[in-house]
């Protein structure tokens, strides 16, 4: 394809926990097919989709909160309980229940928000996410973009990154990565889309809004693969860029309930994450490598957010879910998780183009393959629709040079950045189990960084891994190693 040979740099940026009705169903934006090239219409919202909780109708509705004051859970059973309605059960190895999206609301309710359980229907107005929506309008938005599978961040991401979970369908627990790292280790058996490109001797960088981004739990990723995202804009202001894809991490502030989050978490506020949408399209816009770029903006699952559109069958991996000890509810991953939002961007690519082809994470990896002439790591990425129909132009087109700003927001840089904040508690109370979300796979990148700075006893550094118990016990851990990583730097 011509118009994939012009692009030279692929970046991803990965957010957090929305999905794509959440974000873009009141968006009622029009434009060109991607396929047929007639016009077409997004598939959001009609505006009567409820959900039934204890005799009450809650609709959807325009204006979504900014912070939202619970975190819908988004487990495996909270998902099947969304999708399917709070009685479903999935049997182990079985086929996923008939979807009719009526739990979201019942499901909300259990994590701890029946004072307002009408709050996860409601989903934000255009005006609401201006930088978002500036984009969606001036390039390609995908409509039918899935998670990979219908469960939470941690095997959602490493979908994005092997194509597969590894056989894992939860988030992980601490005894869990302490495990994988006393024994054979988690491990992917095709490896990683990172360990390909480096095969083929293809540079890579990954980009992080804090010292513990989730990318760094992969075996392979080396301390100078990461580069703190603060000097995103500055390095690609160079003429000689050399990295082909770049994978970009926002910043969690997990220990804080995530207060300076840039990750789009419900309990962040979503503009900190606008921010950064905005701060990087600004970033490659101005470079010397626009009209060699493609860049991805996505989300890793759907939060426990509404959706409308049923998840159709997926293409299980082929790398033995069965045999994996990790796999809690043996899931067979020939399911799609709900729809998350995604704008595709380059000058290549039409004004307004709207895209209705199935796609999920391993899109990404399609894509990425496709360019570089890899063979794809599993069936999953084997058979994934890739990105370059999109990228069509003969020339490049004009683009807008800088977006909108976030509603309301008195800094750019609050929550784009903060290495010293990744390590403070304040917020989440510290006698809380860890086994909370995505704090073990924080701790997990941060171990996986300490075994690759530190000169000392590997036993040593898993049994002092071994003793973390609550969120307090997790904070003076990453405390310590975000000093030992800041003192590397200097």
């Amino acid at each position: 394809m011509a118009g994939m040979d012009r692009i030279e740099h692929i970046f991803v940026l990965m957010l957090e926990n929305r999905s794509f009705d959440h974000m873009l169903g009141f968006s009622s934006l029009e434009g060109t097919d991607a396929e047929t090239g007639e016009r077409t219409a997004i598939r959001g919202l009609a505006g009567n989709e409820s959900n039934d909780f204890e005799g009450q109708i809650y609709g959807v509705a325009r204006g979504a909160d900014y912070v939202m004051p619970v975190d819908p859970h988004h487990e495996f059973p909270d998902i099947l309980h969304q999708l399917c309605g709070h009685a479903a059960v999935y049997q182990p190895g079985g086929t996923y229940p008939a979807v009719n999206n009526s739990g979201y609301v019942a499901s909300y309710a259990a994590s701890g928000g029946n004072q307002a359980p009408g709050e996860v229907m409601k989903c934000f107005a255009p005006e609401q996410l201006p930088v978002l929506y500036a984009l969606a309008r001036e390039f390609a938005v995908c409509d039918n973009w899935h998670a990979s599978m219908p469960g939470p961040t941690w095997p959602n991401r490493m979908f994005v990154h092997a194509g597969s979970s590894g056989g894992l369908d939860h988030s992980p627990s601490m005894a869990e990565i302490v495990e994988w790292e006393a024994g054979p280790g988690y491990d992917f058996l095709n490896h990683t889309i990172f360990d390909l490109l480096k095969a083929k001797g293809i540079k890579r960088r990954i980009y992080a809004g804090d010292h513990f981004p989730m990318v760094a739990a992969l075996r392979g990723i080396g301390l100078d693969d990461i580069r703190e995202y603060e000097h995103f804009a500055a390095d690609l202001a160079s003429d000689t860029y050399p990295y082909s894809y770049i994978f970009i991490e926002p910043s969690y502030d997990v220990l804080r309930n995530y207060k300076n989050s840039s990750s789009q978490h419900p309990l962040a506020d979503i503009r900190k994450g606008e921010a950064l949408i905005k701060v990087t399209y600004e970033a490659v816009r101005n470079s010397p490598h626009w009209e060699k770029s493609l860049l991805i903006f996505t989300w890793d699952e759907n939060g426990g957010f509404y959706d409308h559109a049923d998840p159709p069958a997926a293409i299980a991996p082929g790398d033995s879910w069965e045999k994996s000890k990790y796999n809690r509810y043996g899931f067979t991953f020939e399911k799609y998780g709900p729809r998350v939002p995604v704008v595709v961007v380059s000058p290549f690519i039409r004004q307004g183009v709207i895209d209705h082809r199935l796609y999920d994470h391993t899109s990404v990896l399609a894509t990425i393959e496709k360019r570089y002439g890899l063979v794809g790591m599993t069936n999953r990425d084997r058979t994934a629709n890739n990105l370059w129909p999109l990228v069509q132009g003969a020339e490049a087109r004009p683009a807008p040079e800088s977006l909108p700003g976030p509603i309301e927001t008195d800094s750019l840089q609050a929550g784009i950045r903060g290495p010293s904040d990744a390590a403070t508690t304040g917020g989440a109370d510290v006698e809380d189990t860890v086994d909370n979300g995505n704090l073990p796979a924080i701790v997990y990148s941060a171990l996986q960084q300490h075994l690759r700075i530190s000169s000392g006893d590997r036993g040593e550094i898993l049994g002092r891994v071994r003793t973390i118990r609550t969120v307090g016990d997790a904070g003076e851990y990453l405390a310590e190693v975000d000093g030992e990583l800041n003192a590397r730097r200097l």
